[in-house]
């Protein structure tokens, strides 16, 4: 079992930039694909960016592919999301997620390992 926190969530400026953290304990990180969801208030949670366990093969929602990069680093246990040139509309609550192994889905319920979240709020 793995455990997640997610850190960097912070108030941004439009056009801002932001780096969000998600940190994994146990010494078996490298063994679970990782991704990144949000919600925003009155939404379903929605899909992000996934990444495998490698971190050599990743894939994002339409809505901020070459704005978003998703990373990892598996000597530290950890998970990034890089935003750039951010939206108002990507105000949520960012969640990591993990699924043993691999998944190709972007179904929330794909995934059986939740952090808490981090709120991104991006004003115009």
């Amino acid at each position: 079992q793995v455990q997640l926190v997610e850190s960097g969530g912070e108030l941004v400026q439009a056009g801002g930039s932001l780096r969000l953290s998600c940190a994994a304990s146990g010494r078996t990180f490298g063994s679970y694909g990782m991704a990144w969801f949000r919600q925003a208030p009155g939404k379903e949670r929605e899909f992000v960016a996934r990444i495998t366990r490698s971190g050599g093969v990743t894939s994002y929602n339409d809505s901020v592919k070459g704005r978003f990069t998703i990373s990892r680093d598996n000597a530290k246990n950890t998970m990034y999301l890089q935003m750039n040139s951010l939206k108002p509309e990507d105000t949520a609550v960012y969640y990591c997620a993990a699924v043993p192994y691999y998944t190709d889905s972007q179904r929330s319920t794909a995934y059986p390992y939740w952090g808490q979240g981090t709120q991104v709020t991006v004003f115009s």
